[in-house]
């Protein structure tokens, strides 16, 4: 008999980021040409931008959309878990986070040493996000602690994609 292993269990998202949780609705993210799998390897450099993210769900609910990275500023020493990427509120279902309110700017990933993971999680609003505190610094946020704070319950969607250092150009 085959078994099954989440790749959020194995990637220590659920654990790190987020509780364990039933996936009931499907985010979909692409960088350019790049479609964001669990656990797939994507360049900073492709990944500045803000990516092309849909959700699915029904027009009348609204999400909102973390973008985190646990590992900062090294996955042997996240002394800055985690460190916010972007958020994004009010996102009408079955929409882009175009259609929402940014709280919080997106940045690409810019990882200093080591491999890191980006976890994009998406939640569910009980109702519409008025004015909220933002972050008073990107470092140190944490996710679960955020959706407590907004009432957001348990994560809808999650998916990640794990980045490092692109090496530069070195001069002869």
């Amino acid at each position: 008999m085959a078994s099954t292993v989440d790749p959020l269990v194995v990637g220590r998202v659920i654990g790190d980021v987020v509780d364990m949780f039933i996936p009931c609705e499907t985010i979909s993210v692409d960088f350019a040409s790049k479609h964001v799998t669990n656990g797939c390897n994507v360049k900073p450099s492709a990944a500045a931008a803000v990516p092309s993210v849909k959700i699915s769900g029904h027009s009348k609910d609204l999400y909102t959309l973390v973008m985190t990275d646990p590992d900062a500023p090294s996955p042997s020493e996240p002394s800055m878990r985690e460190w916010v990427h972007w958020i994004v509120v009010d996102i009408p279902g079955g929409t882009t986070p175009n259609q929402g309110k940014e709280i919080l700017s997106y940045i690409g990933p810019r990882p200093p040493v080591g491999i890191h993971r980006y976890i994009l999680v998406l939640f569910r609003q009980k109702s519409p996000i008025g004015l909220i505190n933002l972050p008073e610094s990107r470092a140190n946020f944490n996710t679960r602690y955020f959706a407590a704070q907004l009432d957001l319950g348990l994560p809808v969607a999650t998916v990640y994609f794990n980045a490092q250092k692109e090496p530069g150009n070195r001069r002869r």
